[in-house]
């Protein structure tokens, strides 16, 4: 299935909790000021989670709009199965 792109909030939370995925973020432990915050969704059972810090939503679209993010992802893998991809891009790159 072809990947899909949005910045739809509701759609990017409809994926998200389909899949049981938790809004969250990777910061670097050794930036005191608070630098970049790469986002993340926690699904559990899938991917490292000592790096993550859950979030709020309000947080996460707070981060999304401020760094001007789209959502690139997919429903549905080539075989048919529930996809889990997803990645964020600028959306001044597009």
């Amino acid at each position: 299935m072809p990947d899909t792109l949005t910045t739809d909030h509701e759609e990017i939370r409809r994926w998200a909790e389909e899949r049981d995925a938790v809004p969250a973020v990777v910061r670097d432990p050794y930036d005191d000021e608070g630098g970049p915050r790469l986002l993340r969704f926690h699904i559990p059972g899938r991917g490292a989670e000592e790096e993550l810090q859950h979030i709020s939503w309000e947080e996460f679209f707070d981060i999304f709009d401020d760094e001007r993010l789209a959502m690139v992802y997919q429903e549905e893998t080539e075989t048919g199965e529930r996809s889990f991809f997803s990645e964020f891009v600028s959306r001044d790159e597009l």
